[in-house]
């Protein structure tokens, strides 16, 4: 899942950052309201962390602006302010939930969660692929009764497979959807969470449900191999 965080404080936003991107999320960083605008109205990103006060445009104006375009991500706002105007403000222009500076960040993740799962109706339930399945709201994945642990990043490469079952995916889409815009790596860093996952979901099972295609990227056959 991809996230849009727009902070003007550097240390903050780097922060979230990286404790997001620890737990299998990709994170996309603006640092003022303009920017936030426009790379929340170009890209579909799974929710939005704004801060309220913010260079450029401020973040109410932000949330407002993309409402009226019809863009209807979950929004987190964030503010220094704490005041029961402040949070009334935040609501009536369109944000899901609101949260005071300074804060918890295991709450922060835990709202994050619970807007996932409340936009989960945009993104379909629980996905089956025969006996594999993998649940978006909990980021949890198995075979039968069996829960199968991932790590973060490895949830992410297989629901980006599994979303496309029966497609060839190439190593850039993956990148593109799980990895945040600021990476330049080697798109082979996808062969070693693919690796990963094999040994996870497959051969513990007697299963091979994701197939290299040479030349192409990966294929996850809907019947889950």
């Amino acid at each position: 899942m991809r996230l849009l965080v727009v902070e003007d404080e550097e240390r903050l936003a780097a922060s979230l950052k990286r404790g997001l991107g620890a737990a299998g999320y990709a994170v996309d960083v603006a640092s003022d309201g303009l920017d936030g605008l426009w790379r929340a109205t170009e890209h579909p990103y799974s929710a939005i962390v704004l801060d309220i006060m913010l260079p450029g445009l401020n973040g109410y104006r932000v949330c407002e602006r993309l409402r009226r375009a019809g863009i209807d991500t979950p929004i987190l706002m964030l503010t220094a302010k704490n005041g029961e105007y402040d949070e009334a403000e935040a609501l009536d222009t369109g944000a899901d939930d609101y949260l005071a500076k300074p804060f918890s960040y295991v709450v922060l993740e835990a709202r994050l969660r619970a807007l996932l799962r409340r936009g989960g109706a945009r993104r379909g339930t629980v996905l089956r692929l025969g006996d594999l399945w993998l649940d978006p709201a909990g980021r949890e994945c198995g075979r039968g009764e069996t829960r199968i642990p991932l790590t973060g990043k490895e949830y992410a490469v297989l629901e980006c497979l599994a979303r496309r079952a029966g497609e060839v995916v190439p190593k850039v889409d993956v990148v593109d959807e799980v990895w945040d815009a600021s990476y330049d790596g080697d798109l082979n860093i996808v062969e070693v969470y693919v690796s990963a996952l094999r040994k996870k979901i497959d051969v513990p099972f007697g299963r091979a449900a994701i197939e290299t295609v040479r030349g192409g990227g990966y294929r996850v056959g809907s019947d889950g191999g």
